[in-house]
């Protein structure tokens, strides 16, 4: 399209910026910049002052060229190896080893030399709330959000290293918003004060935005004056690290060790040190947490090798034969189910950052995208996808690790996204989330020595918890897996500051009775009747 005459009150910018836009083919994009006031105008050109239009199409091309898989799919089934043994850790399998791994974590910790990293840049829009995730309260007794839970939770990691080690020390916690959720998180934040960590140690950093594009690769427009703009994916990380400062003010902190998180996993183990010391034993630069996929159909992706390279396989990528293949244990063979939770060195961040994250390959997402019809002016509401969004994914680095390493949990000790609101399918919703908090607390006061009695007095009685369709339990570990018969769990909340993982309640509940609600947090114990007092 010919560039659009702009010589008007905006001047020799708009100007020029018509000539950039249609020397790569996308002059269309100032189409209606006559109908547009001054603010529009000015708004307008700040968001294409920025905007690099030949890379948005080298990357259109690239994206397009093999589908943004990076390195096609096919024969994908018989390139595929299961994660080899001897660089899997196991919560369950290697319980021996939990203490070293965990002693070694705290000891990182304690020497302030590990980092937090959350993953943040999601708006609550499927969950029918107009703000980020992280400020979700999904009906917790405590009335905590997601935000609030993490928080804690690095305090009390502080907490335990310090008094392990007897020096103060702090975690940095780096926060990746996206355009749409950077003010309102960081409002959040300074209202609830930093919900108790030092300001200085929460650090806001920003993802980058890339157009939506026809099907053509032409920009499309939102509305008249403004570009449909989404977030690059949360592998937008590593470009943003860099954009930012964040790897050097990591550099500058003495920072060795970064956990790598999403926002909606109300379980997540913020900084775990047990993942920590893990990695830091088998010498990794990377290493990816997973929980056992046990249904062949279960939509998660799935840690392997790929011609002798880790990577994330999506479970559209393979087919159901490869899915439903068991190993002699009856295990699922791919059975390493990603939920966006990694360990990365500090070191190979910043090597990723200089050397390898333009070597990314953007993944495409076919989508229905809203927008300004440019020969009529009027906005068009597709029925089916009419253009693309581009994205990079976290995991998209794990082929340049020099040493991976995967790390298995149980599920129902660390893992319930919150994706869905309540009114959906029933799955990953507020309700199921505020549910597998619970059952977990409500297994900490069991494996304490606490019980639990009903409005008469009598004790509710404990199954050992079933995993997978199977117990994992033996008759030495029978304690450490219990949990209630009854479908709803109990009405149980722990707070954070009184409990990482499960650690130190005995004070609070050994041989003791309690009815439910149960909270236990920083000021006591609150419950409707206190029995053994």
């Amino acid at each position: 399209m010919e560039a659009v005459a702009v010589g008007d009150a905006a001047g020799e910018e708009a100007a020029a910026l018509g000539q950039r836009l249609a020397a790569g083919g996308q002059g269309h994009v100032l189409r209606f910049w006559p109908e547009l006031g001054g603010a529009a105008r000015w708004a307008l050109a700040a968001e294409l002052r920025d905007m690099d239009v030949a890379e948005i199409n080298r990357f259109f091309r690239r994206a397009r060229g093999d589908g943004g898989s990076g390195g096609g799919a096919a024969g994908l089934d018989a390139r595929m190896e299961p994660v080899p043994r001897d660089v899997l850790g196991s919560a369950c399998r290697d319980r021996g080893l939990l203490p070293r791994w965990e002693s070694r974590g705290l000891a990182e910790i304690a020497g302030s030399r590990v980092a937090a990293l959350l993953l943040a840049g999601g708006q609550g829009t499927r969950l029918g709330v107009p703000y980020p995730k992280g400020m979700c309260d999904v009906g917790l007794p405590s009335r905590k959000t997601l935000f609030h839970l993490q928080a804690q939770r690095l305090r009390r990691l502080q907490q335990l290293a310090e008094e392990q080690h007897g020096t103060p020390c702090h975690i940095p916690w780096y926060i990746m918003t996206s355009g749409r959720t950077m003010e309102s998180t960081k409002e959040f934040f300074l209202k609830h004060r930093y919900f108790g960590l030092k300001k200085e140690n929460v650090i806001f950093f920003q993802q980058g935005m890339l157009p939506a594009l026809g099907f053509d690769g032409k920009i499309l427009l939102e509305e008249k004056g403004k570009i449909a703009m989404a977030p690059d994916g949360n592998g937008g990380l590593y470009r943003a690290l860099g954009a930012h400062g964040i790897v050097d003010d990591m550099e500058q902190r003495g920072v060795q060790s970064v956990h790598v998180y999403c926002v909606d996993n109300i379980l997540v183990k913020v900084a775990d040190p047990r993942f920590i010391g893990f990695c830091l034993e088998k010498g990794a630069d990377c290493g990816a947490k997973v929980v056992e996929k046990t249904n062949p159909t279960e939509p998660v992706g799935v840690v392997c090798r790929v011609d002798g390279v880790y990577q994330v396989v999506e479970y559209s990528e393979i087919s159901l034969a490869t899915a439903q293949k068991r190993g002699p244990d009856g295990r699922l063979l791919f059975n390493a189910g990603n939920i966006a939770n990694h360990y990365f060195t500090a070191a190979f961040l910043k090597d990723v950052v200089n050397t390898y994250e333009p070597q990314l390959q953007h993944h495409v997402a076919e989508k229905k995208i809203p927008h300004v019809d440019i020969t009529t002016g009027q906005l068009i509401q597709p029925e089916k996808p009419n253009g693309i969004k581009m994205e990079k994914f976290v995991f998209d680095i794990f082929q340049f690790s020099k040493k991976f390493v995967v790390y298995e949990v149980l599920r129902e000790d660390e893992f319930s996204p919150l994706k869905n609101a309540d009114s959906q399918n029933g799955k990953d919703n507020p309700t199921t989330a505020r549910h597998a908090l619970m059952s977990l607390h409500h297994c900490w006061v069991l494996n304490a020595g606490g019980h639990f009695v009903d409005e008469n007095g009598t004790r509710i009685p404990a199954i050992p918890r079933v995993t997978n369709g199977r117990s994992d339990a033996t008759p030495a570990d029978v304690n450490d897996n219990l949990k209630d018969a009854n479908d709803l769990p109990i009405q149980c909340e722990i707070s954070p500051l009184v409990s990482y993982g499960g650690e130190g309640l005995e004070k609070y509940v050994k041989d003791r009775e309690f009815r439910t609600p149960l909270i236990i947090d920083e000021d006591g114990i609150h419950e409707l009747v206190k029995n053994g007092m």
